[in-house]
């Protein structure tokens, strides 16, 4: 099982929107460097939604190659096509993927039943480990808990990424006891900590693409059970855990990893830069949180 603080990896581009390979690689090692425990790559932080087949697949592959076994790499590859999810697993699979991450359908707002028919489909597809990842705020609709221990039963489905940002929601997931086997991650920073606490495996975590070493720590204390330590560092990255989204995500992510000069400013529209006025915020965010001075 994968555990820990498991970084969303934003995707580098050049200002023109091209894909920068170089500040890909730097930012793998330095998280493996830092200490993070494992990779997502093209996940919503990376802007799957506006790389094309080919450029998603190149991605995914680029950040397994990097880290060459270091740590565990997690594809994104979800749609809201089930055939389409199942094409891109099987790729991941066949570039050496550890697991896939399959964000729920989304805009075609399918009822529970169709949920749980969808992800079936895609395990008995695929003989890869598949983590759910349930994101309403961004999807239109919402899998609750009765649907996530229907499908731990089924083989390959390994976890969910829980990101409805509701300690109530966590909770409830482990309330159900689905094994051994199946993983709790967080989606949302801001209650990652506490849901660890509770019994939560990790965080797929944005504000681990600035602060990693801080997340690293955090996690592993309050996966140890350290309570004190654990909302001690989750208090100085709390500012972060909020100003990253004073506009949707990547947008502030990748300007405080410009001001870091880790990537340049690239975004691709309909995603824009960030607006002025939320430059001192996030700034000030990241002071607080000591990855800047």
């Amino acid at each position: 099982m994968i555990k820990g603080s498991i970084v969303a990896i934003v995707t580098p581009m050049h200002p023109d929107g091209a894909l920068d390979w170089a500040r890909l690689d730097a930012l793998v090692d330095w998280h493996i460097d830092q200490g993070t425990h494992a990779i997502v790559a093209v996940g919503t932080t990376g802007e799957s939604a506006t790389l094309d087949f080919d450029e998603h697949l190149a991605v995914i592959q680029r950040v397994i190659g990097r880290s060459n076994g270091r740590v565990p790499v997690i594809a994104g590859t979800g749609s809201n096509a089930t055939s389409e999810a199942i094409e891109q697993t099987r790729a991941a699979q066949k570039l050496g993927a550890d697991a896939a991450l399959l964000v729920t359908p989304y805009y075609n707002k399918p009822p529970q039943e169709g949920l749980y028919q969808h992800f079936k489909k895609i395990a008995e597809s695929v003989d890869l480990p598949q983590i759910l990842y349930n994101v309403p705020s961004r999807t239109g609709c919402d899998m609750q808990p009765e649907t996530v221990a229907r499908l731990a039963k089924i083989p390959h489905i390994v976890g969910i990424k829980e990101a409805k940002g509701e300690l109530s929601r966590i909770k409830a997931l482990l309330d159900l006891k689905m094994g051994d086997h199946f993983a709790i991650y967080s989606g949302d920073d801001a209650t990652a900590c506490e849901s660890m606490l509770m019994g939560g495996h990790g965080d797929i975590s944005v504000t681990a693409n600035v602060a990693p070493h801080k997340m690293a720590q955090m996690c592993h204390a309050a996966l140890a059970g350290d309570r004190v330590t654990a909302l001690q560092l989750d208090a100085q990255l709390s500012r972060l855990h909020k100003n990253l989204f004073v506009q949707p995500n990547p947008i502030p992510v990748k300007w405080a990893l410009q001001q870091m000069q880790r990537i340049e400013s690239g975004l691709r529209l309909p995603l824009v830069a960030l607006d002025n006025e939320y430059f001192e915020i996030v700034r000030s965010a990241m002071r607080s949180a000591g990855v800047i001075a």
